[in-house]
């Protein structure tokens, strides 16, 4: 997400232990059991709710992805089926972020040590926010600083295209105004949405049960052919944004995971033109110059 400065606080909030789906009994115990290597597991008790681990942008790549002379988990595993919040995404040390590469994308990550290889899971979800630029005003003529708007580019590139690349939805957020804070409620609370979502996560159960797998992020190759193929006019319209988007072969099967989750979440049971247009939406927009 990209937004103005404070909007990272309110993305903390919207993924806060609580709201999160609650743990299956088999996740709980991969969730305790990563915790109790690291020595963080309370009294010695499962722990029943999805972890969520924000790390300060000053963190070592030990601390994210783990290591020390006895191999411990790092950030990264300890979120293991739950969320990791990266806020300010572009002060944290390029090579720190990038050694995200791999766990995002498999699911785990391997820690190696002179005598030893350790394996820690890593299946999380990841969530970052970061402002547009240095000063963060980039959208307010009156505050934005004097090398606008190529500081945005300059900021923005702190960040590797590979790992944006894993990212499938971005997101831009506007300042909020004192108007804004005085509208009512929207008329679909958080209530609503959780149901909604774990309506959604109780179909990729049920489709993914005798593959050995939980949700969409999981599925890949044949599978995720088989359950997230579009009807003939959402292939067209991928087909074509996969051209001029110059979407990699990563980002092309990314836009069909998502895709599935929008339809799952509107209750559809295949993925059509108006699903696919959406998770394109989200695809990263072209950098700023």
């Amino acid at each position: 997400m990209v937004g103005p400065p404070g909007a990272g606080k309110s993305l903390m909030a919207a993924c806060l232990p609580g709201i999160l789906p609650d743990l299956t009994p088999s996740e709980a115990l991969e969730v305790s059991m990563v915790a109790s290597v690291a020595g963080e597991l309370p009294g010695g008790r499962l722990i029943r709710a999805r972890p969520f681990r924000a790390p300060h942008h000053s963190a070592s790549m030990a601390a994210l992805t783990g290591g020390g002379l006895k191999a411990r988990p790092g950030e990264v595993s300890l979120a293991h089926l739950g969320v990791l919040f990266l806020d300010e995404l572009a002060e944290f040390q390029r090579p720190v972020l990038d050694s995200l590469r791999q766990p995002v994308e498999t699911g785990k990550v391997t820690i190696a040590r002179a005598n030893a290889h350790v394996t820690f899971p890593a299946r999380v979800q990841l969530v970052a926010a970061m402002n547009p630029c240095r000063c963060g005003h980039l959208g307010d003529p009156a505050l934005a600083c004097a090398r606008a708007p190529r500081c945005a580019a300059d900021y923005q590139a702190k960040v590797s295209g590979p790992l944006l690349d894993r990212i499938d939805l971005h997101v831009e957020v506007r300042a909020v105004s004192a108007a804004d804070l005085v509208l009512p409620p929207p008329a679909e609370g958080s209530a609503e949405v959780g149901a909604r979502v774990a309506a959604a996560r109780a179909a990729q159960t049920a489709r993914y049960a005798p593959h050995g797998l939980r949700t969409n992020a999981e599925a890949d190759g044949e599978l995720l052919d088989a359950v997230a193929s579009p009807d003939e006019p959402g292939r067209k319209l991928l087909a074509q944004a996969a051209e001029q988007m110059r979407l990699s072969a990563r980002g092309y099967h990314r836009v069909l995971r998502v895709a599935r989750t929008i339809a799952d979440l509107a209750g559809a049971a295949g993925v059509g033109r108006a699903h696919v247009a959406e998770a394109l939406s989200y695809r990263r927009r072209a950098p700023v110059n």
